[in-house]
């Protein structure tokens, strides 16, 4: 799986401007993290659902970017950073981006090999959406950590009930970016220009990430049509300091194992055995 590689040598870079002339590796306000992982996870899944392929080689499935869905039950609207679905009827205003274009949209780092993969990849676009098969939303917990948790584990929760209200039959995923650095620059914390002070640096607790984790691991896993919860739910532990240093993947504790359900490559391959076996025949 390539996806946490990518994700973080694009976090590494910073392309997030502020009104005082700095540039960020993260930034709060900005969906740039959140839009680069589903990227990430599509990438992957691309690779290893059978039946996607077929399907976006026989038109039968669109992409969109920041998909609104309303949950019947509540009438609210949320925005979905990637989903994929049937195409609508109608033409959307402007031309439509594949997945390439995206990842030059979004500043996506691939290595030579990753580029090669993407060029060989079913040419996923954007398009006007239908009946959604699968969505995507990521959410990031990287300082402040007890302070966001219930913001991070209400939001996802909001996600897949939201997906779900208004698509029964969706694939509702969630992706978890956890900080595990023990020191982060907050933008919000720095609101002047850094070339002319030292910034303010944020410490964390030792046990403020695995908290997290933890936390994060009990939102709900659909196990049938009728249960509410995630059919795929990952976590990716990653070390970011956000002061122009690169981003790195954390792979022991609080990080899940590999093996276990929660990790990027067991959510990535639950995905597409679901997509397989759900969504063959459309």
């Amino acid at each position: 799986m390539d996806g946490p590689d990518i994700l973080v040598r694009t976090l590494s870079q910073p392309t997030i401007p502020d009104k005082f002339g700095n540039f960020w590796q993260y930034h709060s306000r900005s969906d740039r993290h959140s839009k680069v992982a589903c990227w990430t996870i599509l990438f992957d899944l691309l690779q290893h659902s059978r039946a996607l392929a077929r399907h976006i080689e026989a038109c039968k499935v669109v992409l969109g970017v920041n998909q609104q869905m309303r949950d019947l039950g509540t009438n609210r609207a949320k925005n979905l950073d990637l989903v994929i679905s049937r195409p609508a009827e109608g033409q959307l205003a402007r031309i439509p981006a594949s997945m390439s274009d995206l990842a030059l949209r979004w500043g996506v780092r691939l290595t030579p090999q990753q580029r090669a993969t993407l060029t060989r990849l079913p040419d996923l676009r954007e398009g006007l959406a239908g009946d959604v098969l699968v969505a995507l939303e990521a959410k990031a917990c990287m300082t402040a950590h007890v302070r966001a948790l219930p913001r991070l584990f209400d939001e996802l929760t909001s996600s897949h009930s939201t997906v779900h209200a208004g698509a029964p039959q969706a694939l509702a995923v969630g992706y978890a970016l956890v900080n595990a650095s023990e020191s982060f620059v907050s933008a919000d914390m720095n609101k002047y220009d850094l070339s002319e002070r030292h910034p303010t640096v944020n410490q964390h607790p030792a046990h403020a990430a695995g908290r997290v984790v933890t936390k994060v691991l009990e939102l709900d896993g659909r196990t049938g049509p009728a249960v509410n919860g995630f059919d795929a739910l990952g976590v990716t532990v990653i070390s970011m300091r956000n002061d122009g240093s690169p981003v790195s993947v954390v792979s022991g504790p609080p990080a899940p194992d590999p093996e276990d359900a929660h990790s990027y490559k067991q959510m990535v391959g639950r995905v597409a055995q679901s997509y397989d076996e759900t969504f063959a025949d459309i």
